[in-house]
């Protein structure tokens, strides 16, 4: 095969996976696996810091046995929800850079660990009024920004592609079982002799417990992990499309922020956060107001949702893998049908759930669990979509796509607070549900039309741009695998 620079007829050099080496590599339980459940168990413990504040706001606010609570309205409320991403955005382009350049290890590790102490403080700032509160989540939302930019670097290193929608999807479905595992808990949490703050002192113990043990087993990449295979480094180091040099690659801002096609992952970024975020942070409150469930009741059913994605992110990714891996669709193609699943699909179960009342709660239930669990698609979609793009700069990507994106997950609390004069208001609630619908429509018709999920030239150096150029415009990423026969020796 040949590639054409400056007129030149040049040869395109191929790396090849050996099939004995795949063979050995991808038998058992190997060290990607171990960095896998790790970064998942991390994804799990990093949500209980996000989403305990969600869970313990109605408690909070209504009168329990043995427990404080507090006479915040309606406002109060959407500030403290939505004082988590006042932080949250801030740091996110900082965290992806300080990943790449001193490992997203460290800066992961510490991070969580920082925000597991700030969860003992939220029962403490509570007594001192909600403007307190607000602060404390504001610096949770400061560290807690570097999960995804830290996460997307480690994955960009240990992720092969033939592995990458599973891997990748199975990890960040720890933030679904997270958020499950938490709201489940957390009615025994209210009902037991610790409280609402019970829930704070448990998540930060976790945290830190989940650090310690990070900083003890993780590894930036396959080369600095204590027990590998040579055969297993040498596989995923051939199939991550990382540069081991892009440590000191400066990152090409201009590039990326001239890409359509970084436009159309941004975009698909956005409408995922505004339509997940917008249910996390209001489905207590929808259900304990609008459907007058009680709290145990309620902690259980807002769970059943996430439950509902995490298992349906395990199902979709294999599904896109095996539809990649066999040449039946592009990687594009891939990314742009399971996005579409994953917001429009949610869009038309908002749109029916805006005419449920409290005499139909079953019916309500369902459609809040298939709107949150058919956000699996995502998964699939947009947010392995930065390592496609540029596995180099996939850290710095996702800090700035979910840095933009957090913005909607300032304004989207707010814009419920303004909305819902009256929370028992059923069409108040149908006005909400259908403006996150809106926004899933347009962002997701925005990926489809830009998104595209080929290497791009700007992800190498400027002398291996020719190479890249070729690779973007015959799309020869789209159909990467490990390659089985003679006609399968490709990228």
């Amino acid at each position: 095969m040949v590639y054409y620079s400056n007129g030149e007829r040049r040869p395109l050099l191929i790396r090849v996976v050996p099939d004995p080496l795949r063979k050995l590599a991808t038998s058992g339980f190997g060290a990607r696996h171990w960095q896998a459940i790790l970064l998942f168990v991390g994804m799990m413990i990093n949500y209980f810091q996000r989403v305990n504040i969600s869970a313990a706001i109605v408690p909070m606010t209504q009168s329990t046995a043995g427990a404080p609570f507090y006479n915040w309205d309606t406002s109060d409320k959407s500030l403290i929800l939505s004082s988590f991403f006042w932080g949250y955005v801030v740091s996110q382009v900082p965290a992806g850079l300080l990943a790449k350049r001193f490992g997203a290890k460290l800066v992961l590790g510490v991070a969580t660990a920082i925000g597991g102490i700030l969860c003992f403080f939220h029962p403490m700032a509570a007594n001192s009024g909600w403007e307190s509160v607000c602060v404390l989540r504001v610096f949770t939302g400061l560290v807690q920004g570097t999960v995804y930019p830290c996460v997307h670097t480690l994955l960009a290193k240990w992720v092969p592609r033939t592995e990458r929608g599973f891997l990748t999807t199975g990890i960040y479905s720890g933030a679904q079982f997270g958020t499950a595992v938490i709201l489940v808990t957390s009615g025994f949490i209210f009902e037991s002799s610790m409280g609402w703050p019970g829930l704070f002192y448990l998540s930060g113990g976790l945290s830190l417990a989940w650090a310690l043990l990070f900083f003890w087993q993780a590894a930036n990449e396959p080369a600095t992990a204590s027990r590998i295979s040579k055969s297993e480094q040498e596989y995923i180091e051939s199939l991550t499309g990382s540069n081991s040099a892009s440590q000191s690659m400066p990152v090409p801002w201009m590039s990326i922020f001239t890409s359509p096609a970084f436009y159309g992952l941004l975009a698909a970024h956005c409408g995922f956060t505004w339509g997940f975020y917008t249910l996390l942070t209001e489905m207590p409150t929808y259900m304990s107001s609008v459907l007058q469930l009680n709290v145990k009741s309620n902690a259980f059913l807002s769970s059943l949702p996430y439950f509902a994605m995490g298992l349906l992110c395990l199902v979709v990714s294999p599904i896109s893998d095996l539809l990649i891996n066999r040449g039946t669709i592009s990687i594009t193609t891939a990314r742009k049908l399971f996005n579409s699943i994953g917001q429009w699909g949610p869009m038309a179960c908002l749109i029916g759930l805006g005419y449920m009342t409290a005499d139909e709660k079953t019916w309500a239930i369902l459609l809040l669990t298939l709107a949150v669990g058919i956000n699996a698609g995502c998964a699939c979609g947009y947010l392995i979509n930065h390592i496609d793009l540029s596995p180099n700069f996939a850290g710095p990507m996702m800090g700035v796509t979910n840095g933009i994106a957090g913005v909607t997950s300032i304004v989207a609390p707010l814009a419920v607070g303004a909305i819902l004069n009256n929370e028992e208001d059923s069409s108040q609630w149908r006005l909400v549900f259908f403006i996150t619908g809106g926004v899933y429509l347009v962002c997701n018709t925005l990926f489809v039309i830009f998104g595209k999920a080929t290497v791009q030239p700007w992800n190498e150096a400027p002398s291996m741009s020719s190479t890249m150029t070729l690779r973007n415009n015959l799309e020869t990423d789209s159909r990467t695998i490990a390659p089985t026969s003679d006609k399968d020796h490709r990228f």
